[in-house]
């Protein structure tokens, strides 16, 4: 027998279908079923079709009353692991300092790294379990979370063990990302070559605890050049680890054709992206992830090149880019609604983005992001009437239940 079946349900498979040929927005079913087994979706589809009565074919029936179910929510790109926090310089950006301004006289990054290195695991561990459960809340089934506040080997696994010993313990996958190459810690202060050394000595080292799941870099003025970048990258490639890039967000220094060369999972940020990084993009099939959250907490005026995006055909994801400085976000719902207002996303695009681009953005599109037969039972269960609502309120949780990996983890 199934495990579990949800009957009366309104699907949002989310799968990409062909509107011109009549697939349904959201690749909508209505009137449907969907049974889990062995932490898979085994069945889905309009609950006439069903092979046999309800009550026969499952273990636990639950009857939706026309509630919508979608994937399980996946945030792509989080900071959400760090020390402290920098509400001071939220107010110098309001007295007119910019954000490049703060990072150059020793603010911003490095100070958070500050903390973060006096901070050990279990306080690490307690300040960011807030952050998650206000996540899980909003039905997030994955998500990624970041070292880079460490810019020593020592700390950078702090991070990494911290964000691993999160996974273990809660309902949720947890990827992780090695981001040693973050900015210049004070130690290599006018030595960036030699930093970039340092971190490409870690790399055997992180491979090798498989703290790791893929290795990121921030190419910016203020950061990382993309000769300083593709160094790193490299000994990613060696080490076997994908990598991803924080690219384009202040400048356009060509990050996203740097990405697209190393077969990066994604790009992110993007909003100085020119139309030769999104070709080069569209050619590699790295997935542009947008972060809105951080354009909005900055003031930012350069939109994303949404247009050219969507015309070259490159996957866009979005994720909250939770951080201390730039994207004190918590809330993955509200990213949606600051997708549609601030990058005129539609709201099925937003939530392709927090789905089905977020999957592929993790390189996890074959087993999560959708409602597929095979796919990974991670599901919730919504109080809305269309889909539409999960990007149009501000502030408000429909979430009504959530299965991760088969198994009921909040709700009835």
């Amino acid at each position: 027998m199934w495990d579990h079946l949800w009957t009366g349900a309104r699907l949002a498979t989310m799968t990409l279908g062909d509107a011109a040929n009549g697939s349904p927005p959201y690749g909508a079913i209505e009137g449907a079923a969907l049974a889990v087994a062995g932490g898979e979706i085994v069945w889905l589809g309009p609950e006439a079709e069903m092979p046999g009565a309800a009550e026969n074919l499952a273990k636990a029936v639950h009857p939706c009353d026309g509630r919508w179910i979608t994937p399980g929510l996946i945030d792509c790109h989080t900071h959400m692991v760090y020390g402290g926090d920098r509400a001071r310089e939220f107010e110098l950006r309001l007295e007119g300092a910019s954000y490049e301004e703060i990072a150059r006289a020793g603010g911003g990054i490095r100070s958070t790294v500050a903390q973060t290195r006096k901070a050990d695991e279990d306080d690490l561990y307690a300040a960011a379990l807030p952050r998650l459960r206000a996540f899980l809340a909003e039905g997030v089934t994955t998500i990624e979370i970041k070292s880079g506040y460490g810019l020593a080997l020592e700390h950078e696994l702090k991070m990494l063990r911290v964000a691993r010993r999160l996974g273990d313990n809660h309902p949720v996958t947890v990827k992780t990302t090695f981001l040693g190459a973050h900015a210049l810690p004070p130690e290599f202060d006018n030595r960036p070559e030699d930093y970039i050394d340092a971190v490409i000595a870690m790399m055997p080292e992180v491979a090798a605890s498989g703290l790791a799941d893929a290795v990121d870099a921030f190419c910016e003025r203020i950061a990382f050049y993309p000769e300083q970048v593709a160094r790193v990258f490299e000994a990613a490639r060696a080490a076997g680890l994908p990598v991803k890039l924080h690219s384009d967000q202040l400048s356009d220094l060509h990050g996203a054709a740097l990405a697209a060369r190393f077969g990066a999972l994604s790009a992110d940020h993007l909003e100085y992206t020119s139309v030769e990084g999104v070709r080069a993009m569209a050619a590699s099939g790295a997935v542009a992830v947008l972060l809105p959250g951080a354009f909005y907490f900055l003031r930012e005026t350069q939109l994303p090149p949404l247009a050219a995006f969507r015309e070259a055909g490159v996957p866009i994801a979005l994720a909250s880019d939770c951080n201390p400085g730039s994207s004190p976000v918590t809330s993955l719902l509200l990213m949606l609604n600051m997708a549609c207002t601030l990058f005129r996303m539609t709201p099925e695009e937003a939530l392709a983005g927090i789905t089905r681009n977020g999957a592929r953005a993790l390189g996890m599109g074959a087993s999560h992001g959708t409602l597929e037969v095979g796919k990974a039972a991670d599901l919730v269960l919504w109080d809305i009437d269309h889909p539409a609502q999960l990007a149009y309120a501000v502030g408000f949780n429909p979430c009504h239940q959530v299965m991760k990996d088969g198994k009921i983890v909040k709700g009835g």
